[in-house]
């Protein structure tokens, strides 16, 4: 075990100077060290996208298409559908249509397909030989690289030919890919478009507004959020590889991006625009509705992780709570709650970015502003009261909300949430009347629900 993941780290490091070298101009240099990580073939199809890449940029067509079909066929047999779609993308780049390559790839991953797994992951390939440290050559005789990455390359489209005369190997679910019908994968792959950056470039800038969603085909990417506070320090949210989507909130709000996201290692993307969604979901609806649905599941998971409310509720009862929430969606300058009203219900904050105002004569005090995660509406709920201040979407934002007719029946479910919503209240009712100079809730004058 310790010795595969030497080789698989020796592997990534070859791939990542491959990469590099690649997009600082030098094809020759990248074909050297992506041939050599042919040696060890658990990163088999990303090295032979590279090749590709390599061979376009140094005017060898044939040669690239070879290693792009190759690339394609073995990341497909290998589970890795974001790096098949790469491999697509870039023999249309270099003018050869894809569309037999991207048919293959939408009959094997999309729902129904026989060569679909139940459960799990494609097993990995066994590692094999030991992975050099360097390339083969050092990229100055252009001749004998190119003659070397050749042979390299046939070797591998014979092991890949051999392995499928023993039959086509059954591959894992991609996520949101594997629940649409194969037309509708069809169109959603012909969409897409493939993007590369070097390590610790900036993919998404937090605070920007974004029109595009992101897969990982290889690489890895680190999760950032920097908060409202100056000077403060980012905090790290996630690290995502292979197959990761992220930024996909953009496609379904138009709030700004609520993280900023760096590569971590030289990276392949594949990028999912909002305008090309839009048009497609126009002529094929399910994909518009699938994507939707997906969007809510991860919605529904990060709030899960993330609200202090909903870590309340003990984990197996999460699930079943937030199905009760229904999805609202508001505009920069709506209100969400009005001052002197009374709720409609409770708001957990998804996605975007409020602010709570108190409203007194001519003049308005900003209380809070609160972001994901965060709740509103149980000042009101919980004591029992019209609604001591506004609070007003201050960007486009989509909520979580609980309807008021249905907040007894869930608390009477989950009696724990009353007592973190009636702290909660009591604290930012308090909060309020220091800020505003008026008289805070007494505690034995709430009548509890």
């Amino acid at each position: 075990m310790h010795n595969e993941r030497e080789l698989d780290a020796r592997q990534g490091a070859l791939l990542d100077r491959a990469l590099a070298l690649g997009l600082e101009g030098d094809p020759l240099g990248a074909l050297g060290w992506a041939g050599s990580a042919l040696v060890h073939d658990a990163e088999a199809a990303a090295a032979l996208l590279v090749m590709g890449q390599a061979f376009g940029k140094l005017e060898e067509p044939e040669l690239a298409v070879e290693a792009l079909r190759t690339s394609a066929a073995a990341a497909a047999d290998a589970g890795q559908l974001p790096v098949a779609v790469a491999a697509c993308l870039e023999l249309r780049a270099q003018g050869i249509d894809p569309s037999f390559e991207l048919d293959e790839l939408a009959a094997t991953y999309a729902r129904g397909s026989s060569r679909l797994m139940e459960h799990g992951a494609s097993p990995p390939r066994l590692p094999h030989g030991t992975a050099p440290a360097g390339p083969w050559l050092d990229g100055s005789d252009r001749k004998a690289t190119i003659d070397r990455a050749r042979k390299a390359m046939a070797q591998a489209r014979t092991a890949l030919d051999s392995e499928r005369a023993r039959g086509l190997p059954l591959v894992a679910r991609q996520g949101f890919f594997s629940t649409l019908e194969g037309p509708s994968l069809r169109a959603l792959l012909e969409v897409l478009e493939v993007e590369a950056t070097q390590a610790d470039a900036t993919v998404i800038e937090q605070g920007t507004a974004g029109a595009e969603a992101f897969i990982v085909a290889r690489g890895e990417v680190e999760v950032w959020r920097r908060p409202p506070v100056p000077d403060a320090e980012a905090t790290v949210l996630a690290r995502l590889g292979a197959g990761a989507l992220f930024g996909e909130m953009a496609l379904l709000s138009r709030a700004p991006r609520a993280a900023m996201v760096t590569a971590r290692r030289p990276t392949v993307l594949l990028v999912a625009r909002k305008r090309a969604l839009d048009e497609l979901a126009d002529e094929q609806p399910d994909v518009g509705r699938a994507f939707a649905e997906f969007c809510h599941r991860r919605m529904m998971v990060n709030l899960l992780r993330t609200s202090p409310l909903l870590g309340a509720v003990e984990p197996s009862e999460r699930q079943l709570l937030v199905r009760r929430f229904k999805t609202r969606a508001f505009e920069a300058g709506e209100a969400i709650i009005t001052q002197g009203c009374e709720p409609e219900g409770l708001h957990l904050v998804a996605s975007g970015e409020v602010v709570v105002m108190h409203r007194q004569e001519q003049e308005a005090t900003v209380i809070a502003q609160l972001g994901v995660g965060e709740v509103v509406g149980e000042v009101s709920l919980v004591l029992r009261r019209p609604a001591g201040a506004d609070v007003v979407a201050t960007q486009p934002t989509v909520t979580l909300h609980l309807p008021r007719e249905q907040f007894l029946e869930v608390i009477d479910q989950h009696p724990v949430l009353l007592k973190e919503l009636y702290s909660l209240a009591v604290q930012r009712d308090q909060r309020t009347s220091s800020i505003v100079a008026r008289p805070s809730i007494e505690v034995d004058d709430c009548v509890l629900v």
